[in-house]
């Protein structure tokens, strides 16, 4: 996995929670039992639910979770669900533990996280622990990133049934019905300092760079920099999209049609109310996305690293045996 895991917490049973949404399960029944049994196996009491609802995606469950003690939140659904559990888990020294479902999935994917259920458990049980960057919109975070104008309007365009049909294809074809669509202008201001304008088909703020797919759209971005990545997209032809996903996709450095900025504040103004999305979910249009990092804000479950040996009590049992050979070459 690329990223850097915290040994030192400890290592032991924990009071945990499992905040889950019900709509992306097909065996409700069957994912309590795998994980009641998975815990109770490596010694940790019998963990408490919490079930989503429309009204309140993860948000109210993992706030009450917390309340009553838990002292890890495993959180099973999309990304929608994971969006909205973090928003309780920022600034606590809770970890999240991602139980991936659904078709997104897009923090475990950018940041290595498995999506097989027992592995998912099992990084909870060895409890490695990461510090992680989020992004802040308002009283809303986001972990993966916050985007205004076409990504918003693909996403806008994709349906429910479609992703769970074909998975994220599905987005492929929601973006084919906006690529001819007008631009916007915007202006772009980072960190305080002089605004940029442009007339862009998109502007992403990313905490981290992988999107749909796994598409590599943001190479360097890191998410414990403390640093948002920030991608001005300006194809005017199907011709210069081509030439952008191309670029992007054999990882090129420089890709036409592409600007990157980086900083720690981000607002972005539209001449015109534009869609607009965190980590893939669209939240209500606006003309103005005003974004900002909060560092190492969430504790996240990750994969321990290898045990490295213990070379000073190799070294310490190194040198005892040495004296006794000398002792023993003596008394000779």
């Amino acid at each position: 996995m690329n990223g850097r895991a915290d040994t030192s917490a400890p290592r032991g049973p924990l009071r945990s929670a499992v905040v889950v949404n019900p709509a992306k399960q097909t065996d409700l029944d069957g994912l309590r039992r795998t994980v009641t049994e998975a815990l109770a196996a490596a010694g940790w009491p019998e963990p408490s639910w919490y079930e989503t609802t429309v009204e309140d995606p993860g948000r109210g469950q993992t706030k009450a979770a917390i309340e009553a003690g838990a002292q890890v939140v495993l959180v099973c659904g999309g990304d929608g669900t994971i969006l909205s559990c973090v928003a309780s888990l920022v600034g606590t020294d809770v970890p999240m533990a991602v139980l991936p479902s659904g078709t997104g999935n897009l923090l475990a994917a950018n940041l290595g996280l498995s999506t097989d259920l027992t592995a998912g458990i099992q990084v909870a049980v060895e409890q490695g622990r990461r510090q992680i960057d989020v992004g802040a919109f308002g009283d809303q975070y986001f972990t993966v990133m916050a985007g205004m104008g076409f990504d918003a309007q693909l996403l806008d365009a994709t349906s429910e049934t479609t992703k769970a049909r074909i998975g994220w294809p599905a987005y492929v074809m929601g973006a084919l019905r906006h690529l001819r669509d007008r631009p916007m202008r915007v202006s772009i201001r980072i960190d305080g300092q002089a605004p940029v304008r442009r007339r862009a088909r998109s502007v992403l703020v990313a905490n981290v760079g992988r999107l749909q797919g796994g598409v590599p759209l943001l190479a360097e971005a890191e998410p414990d920099d403390g640093l948002l990545d920030v991608a001005v997209l300006t194809p005017r032809t199907l011709g210069h999209w081509a030439s952008l996903g191309w670029a992007v996709l054999r990882r090129r450095r420089r890709v036409p049609g592409m600007e990157v900025f980086r900083g720690r504040r981000v607002q972005i103004t539209s001449n015109r109310a534009q869609p607009r999305e965190l980590d893939g979910d669209v939240i209500e249009p606006g003309r103005v996305l005003h974004v900002e990092i909060r560092p190492k804000a969430l504790w996240l479950c990750v994969p321990r690293p290898a045990e490295e040996p213990d070379l000073s009590v190799d070294a310490e049992a190194a040198a005892e045996r040495g004296e006794q050979l000398v002792e023993g070459a003596r008394s000779e």
